[in-house]
């Protein structure tokens, strides 16, 4: 089955889940109206739909052959990229000085779950180049703005992301790519770089590279990196191409998924020619890279509710379509049909497992959502104080965005396998590469360990807790909008959820006493803990989504979106008490428990 962007559900999602409507309300979109989101999402919804998913199988199959140190992409990638960049879609939210459409992070957030939806593998390159844009605009010089952001921002030129060496993967400290001043003020860069994103590709004239390198006698470590902007092709005063830069792809990753993305190994400076620009100030470039990496995480936490959603719309038509066993339980009784097969919809184990991957991907995305709308706070609330709070709920959410994303992405990818059964196994299905590509994204830009040591001892701790604080009160209200509904449908959701952000309350109290006290308890239990997060979190933005659909917003489905809040409260929220004992109990088993894993 062929995606098909779900534009109704992405709209009602950003509006009543993540904030959308209530920060407008409030004047953070007041010249967005609802003519233009619902344009602009159509639009992107049918691109993503009948352009791009169309090559995603295709793409797949074919992938990137390397020859000659170029990368060909699969038949019709170039044509689409180009139609995508001509219609402006890569600068939606860039800025319009350079030649952007200014709008905000939450529209484009739900762009980019369509792209990624559609082929993933086609998404990804342009949500670096986006990053790049964001680090380039923050940091780089006005000569470099002026040379290189329209280009960027237009999708003529494409961006890369360089910072993993063989012996640096997330200890990007350990870097060894130099960089040596030169007399014009440029900079000689040498050294290599592994697992480049579309490093090497024929989408687009020119490429641009960040890459962070280490100028003589920085500091070791992050404290002595700098980033640099490294072009494929020198670019002229005059705006054209020049000589191709000393920088070559030496190889290409034969990869568990992603086929049709070119992940590359780079050499910098075989003949010491390699010529690059610094952006920002020498020994800063991780302040400048991770302006490109907080961009780039929430985007693949997008990945993770992109692929979830591709899997979830395969696995749904699937069991409506195949045919197998009789029926059960309550139904078993009917005369009509009885001894009949039927759609494997209809048994209750595969409904179950339906629900949680809709219920899984509908949470993800609200919280991606949420995410961006409190970004696009940061930027454009009216006052200092307000844009701090925002920025403090961005930096809170942003690595539960990313983690719990691609986490449920690759869990509703294997369910839609399990939907399949046998035939799930089966590549031309395609259940399986929905899985294969879903694989990395828990990987890259950060593993999800990471992004859960970030929010225990980064995220939670800030403010004293002040911030995650007064999002628990936020929580609190949500579940007694639902207490006082009073509506049968939710069945147990109220009390489900309230159990959830209780546990969740108490959990964060025991982390930042654990963070003082015995640090090394608060960091085993730090994945735990942010799976609890968003199982609370997630839970009560759907059922916000849930009550606003009560109340017919939008001529909304409200059965549907009761039922999938109430399925999430009672199934996957309420595991969220046990989730708290093992943040405040189970840190200890993993402490004592290096007999189980052998001392080292």
């Amino acid at each position: 089955m062929a995606y098909r962007a779900p534009v109704e559900d992405i709209v009602f999602t950003l509006k009543h889940a993540a904030g959308f409507a209530k920060a407008r309300a409030a004047g953070l979109y007041d010249d967005l109206g609802d003519d233009v989101l619902d344009a602009v999402l159509g639009e992107a919804g049918r691109f993503a739909t009948q352009v791009l998913a169309p090559l995603n199988a295709p793409g797949d199959r074919y992938g990137t052959p390397f020859r000659d140190g170029e990368v060909i992409m699969p038949p019709g990638w170039k044509e689409a990229y180009r139609a995508w960049a001509a219609a402006g879609w890569n600068g939606l939210a860039s800025p319009a000085e350079w030649g952007g459409q200014g709008l905000p992070r939450a529209l484009n957030a739900a762009c980019i779950e369509m792209w990624n939806s559609a082929a993933m593998a086609f998404g990804l390159g342009p949500f670096l180049t986006m990053a790049a844009v964001d680090s380039l605009a923050a940091h780089g010089s006005a000569e470099l703005k002026k040379t290189y952001l329209p280009k960027l921002i237009s999708g003529e030129w494409m961006g890369t992301m360089q910072l993993t060496e063989p012996q640096a993967g997330s200890d990007v400290g350990a870097l060894r790519t130099k960089a040596e001043r030169a007399a014009d003020g440029s900079y000689r860069i040498t050294g290599s770089k592994i697992f480049i994103t579309y490093g090497e590709h024929d989408l687009t004239d020119n490429i641009i590279h960040f890459v962070l390198a280490r100028i003589a006698g920085a500091p070791d470590g992050t404290k002595g990196l700098s980033l640099f902007l490294v072009p494929k092709f020198m670019v002229g005063p005059d705006g054209r191409l020049g000589a191709h830069n000393d920088l070559r792809a030496n190889r290409i990753e034969h990869k568990l998924g992603l086929h049709a993305s070119p992940t590359c190994h780079m050499i910098y400076g075989d003949h010491g020619t390699c010529i690059g620009y610094l952006v920002g100030e020498e020994n800063r470039g991780m302040a400048c890279m991770f302006t490109m990496m907080n961009e780039a995480r929430l985007a693949v936490g997008l990945q993770g509710v992109a692929i979830a959603e591709t899997a979830t719309q395969q696995a749904m038509a699937y069991a409506r379509e195949r045919r197998q066993g009789r029926l059960q339980g309550r139904l078993q009784g009917c005369d009509q049909g009885r001894n009949e097969s039927v759609p494997i919809i209809a048994h209750m184990d595969v409904r179950r497992m339906l629900l949680t991957m809709r219920a899984l991907t509908r949470a993800a995305r609200a919280i991606c959502f949420a995410t961006a709308v409190a970004l696009d706070g940061a930027d454009l609330a009216a006052d200092a104080p307000a844009r701090k709070a925002a920025q403090e709920r961005a930096a809170l959410l942003t690595p539960i965005a990313k983690a719990f994303s691609t986490d449920i992405g690759t869990e509703v990818a294997s369910l839609g396998i399990q939907v399949h059964g046998g035939m799930g196994f089966i590549e031309e299905t395609g259940a399986a590469q929905h899985y294969r590509d879903a694989r990395i994204a828990p990987i890259y830009e950060g593993t999800n360990g990471i992004q859960a040591i970030d929010l225990v001892t980064r995220k939670v701790p800030m403010a004293g807790g002040a911030v995650v604080r007064l999002y628990l009160d936020e929580l609190r209200h949500n579940v007694a909008a639902v207490a006082a509904a009073n509506d049968p449908a939710f069945g147990a959701t109220a009390a489900r959820l309230r159990e959830a952000v209780d546990s969740l309350a108490g959990a964060t109290d025991w982390m930042l006493a654990a963070l003082a006290s015995a640090p090394d308890a608060a960091l085993a239990g730090a994945t735990t803990y942010l799976r609890l997060f968003a199982s609370a979190a997630g839970g009560c933005m759907l059922a916000e989504e849930a009550l606003a659909a009560s109340r017919d917003a939008d001529g909304s489905d409200k059965p549907g979106r009761i039922a999938i809040a109430r399925f999430f409260a009672e199934n996957l929220a309420a595991q969220a008490p046990a989730l708290a004992r093992i943040v405040t109990e189970g840190a200890q088993s993993v402490l004592a428990a290096e007999a189980g894993i052998g001392a080292s």
